[in-house]
């Protein structure tokens, strides 16, 4: 059974793990433990059985949410994890003032752009050979709210 609950300081390891696992350049343990206890920030853990298979990561700034570090671990994806992941951390940043949501997704990543389109992000910019490991473009997506 997939629990959704806000990181906690026992999950920094397995999600600085986990990070490591989806990332080429990943965010190291003390940048999650950054985030504990900042009312500004939060990160959404997916558990499985008391492992750690999804995160994301969102930073409020003046109602201005930028989702970041959205990842489900390769042999827990296509169960529908990446959408409930999603789906609480633009809940927990609307708790927290949030009004409008952006994140970047890879132009190559169909399966991600399929789902942020699905909960109603729009593509508004690209950013030109953002990526690296390997060159991609990134897609500047929004969901407005106002």
């Amino acid at each position: 059974m997939i629990t959704i609950r806000d990181l906690a300081q026992q999950d920094l390891d397995a999600v600085a793990e986990l990070e490591a696992l989806n990332f080429a350049d990943p965010w190291k343990r003390n940048d999650f433990e950054e985030i504990i206890g900042n009312p500004d920030k939060g990160c959404v853990v997916a558990e499985d059985e008391g492992r750690i298979v999804g995160l994301a990561v969102y930073h409020n700034i003046l109602g201005d949410v930028d989702i970041t570090n959205v990842q489900v671990h390769a042999g827990h994806r296509r169960q529908g994890i990446g959408r409930s992941i999603v789906e609480k951390t633009v809940n927990k940043a609307r708790e927290a003032g949030g009004r409008n949501y952006t994140l970047e997704v890879r132009a190559s990543n169909t399966a991600a752009i399929r789902l942020y389109e699905a909960l109603g992000f729009k593509t508004e910019g690209i950013r030109k050979g953002f990526y690296d490991h390997p060159k991609d473009d990134a897609l500047i997506m929004w969901l407005r709210n106002g």
